[in-house]
């Protein structure tokens, strides 16, 4: 079956190999580069736990194996130990990605008991202080006491720090702390921006100097630790002259479905345009990755401009992200502009040199956005 936007000639989907399980909005951080939606407040009315183990079921079905568990920050569903144990019994393999802010010892055990497989704690900075301001939240020690708690109870050691202009100075002493707390795979995440992190791009954007004297030391403890800890560094987008396989391609391998049942090829699709993206409460997991309008749109080929349609490339990078595409140029069918092939790509390059040219500015000047609730709604109001 073909729809309007898909590409007759490419062959029917794959399996959603990659089920990202979006719990819920609500955290207790205040993350001012979160990817959640800017008007995520208005997402009041979550899955319940029935339908939670529908959607697993029908997931697994299709041929899910890789299962996230994420947020907001999903230790704030008091269903999450249940989940996990459907998922075990599924066959998943499992994922916590959270802050660790809700965890404590107990709840770890519990978390085994139930079959989790895998646990990433997220840090804010390597620095106290600059970790608190960024989360909004006391929390430093309280994730140091739990990445311990991890290796404790024989998980691995699984590492988060999302990288921008306001941390990207103490990389150095952010690698000193994964080695201190014996991480086994560490992921230096350079901002990507969409929801809140757009939204805060002048304060969180690094200059082309701080990412190279970052890459460089991302690159020597990578030689350093080499058979003791794995370290991925992710380069932001905008400093690369070809895109990133977006999702490996919209509707590849990855589903992601929002706390409200929204089925999303990735987290932040929601702000593209004309489009309806269904609900597990009113299809089947099977339908909507198979024959929903949404899901079809960007798969295959018929829908790319020049220069992707004739680009040898296409099959590689699928012409980027359609959500960057839309962002910096207005329509989503556009070449990523990160690519240099894009009639786009100069007008980011000489944007993101006019951002970074500058001083950060200051709290008084511009102050951050931090993501909470209060700010959500004055932004979905505006």
């Amino acid at each position: 079956m073909t729809t309007a936007g898909s590409a007759s000639s490419s062959p029917a989907p794959g399996k959603p190999l990659w089920l990202l399980a979006e719990l819920t909005y609500r955290c207790p951080l205040q993350c001012p580069y979160c990817s959640n939606p800017l008007d995520f407040a208005r997402y009041k009315d979550e899955l319940d736990t029935a339908d939670w183990i529908r959607v697993l079921r029908e997931a697994r079905k299709m041929g899910a194996a890789q299962l996230g568990f994420s947020g907001g920050e999903p230790l704030l569903r008091p269903d999450l130990e249940e989940l996990i144990a459907e998922a075990r019994q599924l066959g998943y393999y499992t994922n916590l990605i959270t802050s660790g802010v809700g965890m404590d010892e107990a709840r770890i055990k519990a978390f085994k008991t139930a079959g989790l497989d895998h646990i990433q704690v997220s840090f804010q900075a390597s620095d106290e202080a600059l970790n608190n301001y960024l989360g909004g939240t006391d929390s430093f020690r309280h994730k140091y006491e739990m990445a311990r708690l991890l290796k404790k109870y024989e998980y691995p050691m699984v590492l988060n720090i999302v990288i921008h202009r306001q941390n990207i100075d103490q990389m150095d002493d952010i690698l000193r702390m994964t080695v201190d707390l014996e991480a086994d795979y560490v992921e230096l995440a350079s901002t990507q921006y969409y929801g809140w992190s757009k939204l805060n791009e002048a304060a969180l954007l690094p200059t082309r100097e701080q990412l190279q004297r970052a890459e460089a030391s991302a690159r020597d403890y990578q030689a350093r630790m080499k058979g003791k800890m794995k370290i991925i560094y992710v380069v932001p987008d905008y400093y690369e002259n070809r895109p990133k396989a977006c999702m490996n391609g919209w509707g590849a391998i990855f589903l992601t479905i929002a706390p409200d049942g929204s089925a999303l090829p990735c987290h932040a699709a929601r702000q593209l345009p004309g489009l309806t993206f269904p609900n597990v409460r009113e299809h089947s997991v099977e339908w909507i990755w198979n024959d929903s309008p949404a899901f079809q749109r960007y798969r295959g080929d018929d829908w790319m401009k020049e220069p992707c349609r004739s680009c040898p490339d296409k099959h590689k990078d699928f012409g980027g992200c359609r959500c960057q595409a839309f962002m910096l140029t207005g329509d989503a069918c556009n070449a990523d502009p990160v690519c240099d092939k894009s009639p786009h790509h100069a007008a980011l390059v000489a944007q993101v040199d006019a951002i970074t040219s500058r001083p950060l500015p200051s709290s008084t000047e511009k102050p951050l956005v931090f993501r909470n609730t209060r700010n959500s709604k004055a932004l979905s109001e505006a």
